[in-house]
């Protein structure tokens, strides 16, 4: 189990380092990319889905519970299905 300060820890990296990549995806397809106080946003101009991922030991990553996708997984997928042409994060 972690800590409340290596969860933030791991919790800022994951984030720091998908902000990057998304950042370039977004200036090729057209799309805002928006982050602070823990959280990021990625603004289409149709979408106002969001997801809730935990920290999963066994992965060592975050995840989507309901799917047992990583974090990276789920923004391809969104982003695959959104743009219409496959995307890896």
């Amino acid at each position: 189990m972690l800590d409340e300060r290596e969860f933030h820890k791991r919790c800022d990296a994951a984030l720091e380092d998908l902000a990057k990549r998304l950042n370039e995806l977004g200036d090729a397809h057209d799309f805002e990319v928006e982050g602070g106080s823990g959280k990021l946003e990625i603004e289409f101009e149709d979408d106002g889905t969001s997801f809730k991922l935990g920290w999963s030991e066994a992965a060592q990553d975050f995840v989507l519970e309901k799917t047992g996708e990583t974090l990276k997984q789920v923004m391809a997928r969104i982003l695959t299905e959104k743009l219409g042409e496959a995307v890896v994060v």
